[in-house]
C-alpha cells in the first residue's frame, strides 16, 4: 500500500463502519487484483488491530482527493462512502480526482 485514507460511514448494523480508500504501490498493482488486495488488507487489520477495526469496504483508487496544502479531504471520501452527493470540491488541487473515484465505484 502506498497511501490510504479511512473514514467512518453510517451502517445499519453497527452504527458506523470503517471504509478505506487505498492507493497500491506499482509492484502491488501488478501482483494483485483489487479484490485480492482488499481481502488481504481486511484480514491484516483484523489480525493486527481486531475485527472491530476491519474495514467494511476497501476501495482501491488511483489518487486521493487533496487540498493545495496536501491534506486528504476525508469529508469528500465520507460522502462517497455513504452514497451522498459530493460537497464543495473547490479547495482540491485536482477536482477531477473525485470524478475518477466516483466513476470507478459505480
Amino acid at each position: 500500500m502506498a497511501e490510504a485514507a479511512v473514514v467512518g460511514a453510517s451502517d445499519e448494523l453497527t452504527g458506523q463502519a470503517v471504509v478505506a480508500f487505498v492507493i497500491l504501490k506499482h509492484n502491488q498493482e501488478d501482483a494483485q487484483t483489487a479484490e485480492e488486495a482488499s481481502t488481504l488488507l481486511r484480514a491484516h487489520v483484523a489480525k493486527e488491530i481486531g475485527t472491530i477495526a476491519r474495514p467494511r469496504e476497501v476501495f482501491i483508487v488511483a489518487e486521493l482527493p487533496k487540498t493545495r496544502s496536501g491534506k486528504i479531504m476525508r469529508r469528500l471520501l465520507q460522502d462517497v462512502a455513504e452514497g451522498r452527493e459530493l460537497g464543495d470540491t473547490t479547495t482540491l488541487t485536482d477536482s477531477a480526482v473525485m470524478t475518477v473515484i466516483t466513476d470507478r465505484l459505480r
